[in-house]
């Protein structure tokens, strides 16, 4: 049947054909081919009787091929609107709808090419997106693990940001602490080199000086737009991320005098005057030249109200860093206490120069008299900083008391400036020389105490030596609530601090060396430090045993009754037996020297025994091997040698 060759054409109709063409083409075509496939199989198949089969079967297939993609360009149409197919596939033909598939494909692969382009482009630019944005929000650092508690906390404000828009800038994000450090360093440049080169300057139109200022002045605005989409620290624990309300808070509050400061109003003025002069004549144009440059000077001195903003920036670095009760902070408040100061100086010393400088430099000036008006202007900047310091010193008036009401009001505020600062000065210094040491300052305090209870009650001269030396080998000259400091910490940290403390008692005594580290712990944690002086009885014999003491540093001697006095010293323990027997003391213990000891209550020690009755039968058999050594039945020394 011609079925068979049929399904088998039908099978491979997309060799030849384009992906393009439509269903309804391609099922036209196919009719088209299968019977122009047929006649052509027909044929071939009568002369091949000569032939290999292997052959036959691959022109059958090329055969094939050119049929189903040449039945779309060499099918046409009659007048009448029959169809006809020509027996044999044209060589011609057949290698025009080649070239057609090459340019098809060159087509194609164009088009994926550029659509790959634009997908990676835009690849590229959500990166550049992502990574922007990243900048703006909270890092992983000390600081804000140290703000948001850990790194989902983070994580949280993260996602905070960024629902609040990709414009908001956190002031814990890496551009603003980096952009923070470029401004810090700008405004230092521009608080000392604007009024140097205001006062001693007259050309003010160079190079160098136009693209500071420039630059200068842009990056200025530029931190004015920043501003209003900077999260703003609210208290110890709160940000505000909302655009509104970090804009109205901005407008409230320090937005005029940025403002003000950095819109460079001396250039907006020359060059309005520069278009005025183009139809003046030379005499009207120097004279108002040099009104200019003066009125230019003084509104070059609004850029100074930059100083506002430097103090704020560093207020906002001490809250961000938490610098607050370190001897770190108190260093970096009297750094730049010394820094204003001296800034201050500077300043003074331009304006001793500048206000004569707008006043044509008067005969009775400081200026005039020595000779200064046409000096270098380091000689005028040394002369006039000389006369500023002296002023702010309240040391004298410089090389000569001032004559010219000009210079007396210059020297009147001048002292009145360097009285504040000095006072300013000795505020932070003596809260410096307090913050540094305060254990030291409360012990000082504590001890003053001491002092006037001693002199209250009249005590004698002995006693008030003993509390004297007591107190000094006590607390060395520091005094700490230790127990509300650990009762402060977690529990694992509180026994590592103690465990530290206590290293030396640990190492001295054989007793913790060979027993379980948990239960040394929890000994250490219960332990409380006592000092005793020399001839002290720590122990009486005859009372009620209440705790029991391990020797840290010093020497005490048993005084059992009738029995040989027995020397104790570092790594010691005694006084377990009426802990544990709940009797009264067998034997006295006095102190030979300055003895830091660290003592157990009974309440404690059962607490400690309770959850670990393995070291309870260790006590009891040690304390029934005491008593037996107590009693004389064995030498009394060898057991507190163990």
């Amino acid at each position: 049947m011609d079925t068979s060759p049929t399904r088998s054409i039908d099978g491979q109709t997309g060799v030849g054909e384009s992906p393009a063409r439509n269903g309804e083409s391609r099922h036209r075509g196919s009719t088209r081919g299968s019977f122009h496939a047929v006649a052509t199989w027909s044929s071939s198949s009568q002369s091949s009787q000569k032939e290999d089969l292997g052959s036959n079967v691959s022109k059958r297939l090329n055969s094939i091929v050119n049929s189903q993609y040449n039945d779309h360009h060499s099918t046409t149409a009659d007048p009448k609107g029959q169809l006809w197919v020509s027996a044999e596939p044209d060589t011609t033909t057949t290698n025009t709808a080649t070239t057609t598939f090459s340019k098809g494909a060159e087509v194609i692969t164009s088009t994926q090419a550029s659509e790959t382009e634009e997908n990676d482009h835009v690849d590229q630019s959500t990166y550049f997106q992502r990574q922007f944005g990243a900048l703006l929000q909270p890092g992983v650092n000390k600081f804000s693990l140290r703000m948001f508690g850990s790194h989902k906390g983070v994580a949280a404000e993260q996602a905070r940001v960024k629902s609040f828009g990709v414009w908001i800038i956190h002031p814990y994000s890496d551009f603003r602490f980096y952009w923070d450090i470029v401004m810090l360093l700008l405004m230092m440049c521009n608080l000392v080199i604007l009024p140097w080169g205001i006062t001693f300057f007259e050309d003010q139109k160079t190079l160098p000086w136009i693209s500071f200022n420039v630059i200068s002045d842009t990056c200025f605005l530029v931190d004015l737009v920043l501003n209003f989409r900077t999260g703003v620290l609210e208290g110890d624990d709160q940000i505000i991320l909302d655009p509104k309300v970090i804009r109205m808070r901005y407008l409230k509050t320090w937005f005029v005098v940025d403002f003000i400061s950095s819109i460079p109003m001396d250039y907006i003025f020359l060059i309005v005057d520069l278009e005025a002069q183009m139809e003046a004549s030379d005499v009207y144009r120097t004279a108002r030249a040099l009104r200019i440059v003066r009125f230019t000077k003084i509104l070059s001195l609004l850029r100074l109200l930059r100083l506002s903003r430097f103090i704020r920036y560093i207020h906002q670095w001490e809250e961000i860093f938490h610098m607050t009760y370190d001897l770190a902070s108190a260093v970096v408040r009297i750094v730049n206490l010394i820094g204003m100061m001296l800034l201050l100086c500077h300043w003074d010393g331009c304006m001793q120069f500048m206000v004569p400088m707008l006043q044509d430099f008067p005969p009775d000036c400081w200026v005039t008299k020595n000779n200064m008006v046409n000096s270098t202007w380091h000689l005028q900047y040394s002369y006039a900083l000389f006369m500023a310091m002296s002023h702010m010193l309240c040391i004298g008036y410089g090389a000569q008391a001032p004559e010219g009401m000009t210079d007396v009001w210059l020297t009147i505020m001048s002292m009145i400036v360097g009285a504040t600062c000095y006072a300013m000065f000795l505020g932070h210094a003596a809260n410096l020389v307090q913050s540094i040491d305060a254990s030291r300052r409360q012990y000082q305090d504590k001890y003053k105490q001491v002092e006037q209870y001693m002199s209250f009650h009249k005590l004698p001269a002995d006693v008030r030596q003993r509390i004297h030396e007591y107190y000094e080998i006590r607390f060395q000259g520091k005094m700490f609530d230790e127990d509300s400091i650990l009762g402060e910490l977690s529990d694992p940290l509180k026994e590592e601090i103690v465990s530290f403390n206590c290293r030396g008692l640990v190492a001295n005594m054989p007793l913790f060396a060979n027993t379980d580290p948990h239960f040394v712990t929890v000994i250490l944690t219960k332990l409380r430090f006592e000092v005793f002086q020399p001839n002290d009885f720590i122990i009486r014999e005859g009372t009620l045993g209440r705790k029991m003491y391990f020797v840290q540093h010093g020497c005490v001697t048993v005084l059992p009754r009738g029995k040989k006095e027995i020397q104790l010293s570092d790594g010691a323990y005694f006084g377990e037996i009426c802990l544990l027997t709940r009797g009264r003391r067998t034997a006295s213990v006095r102190a030979d020297t300055y003895c830091r000891l660290y003592s157990l209550s009974v309440d404690s020690f059962n607490e400690v025994l309770e959850e670990h009755p393995l070291m309870r039968r260790a006590f009891e058999s040690v304390a029934v091997d005491r008593l037996d050594r107590v009693q004389g039945r064995e030498p009394f020394m060898s057991f507190y040698a163990d």
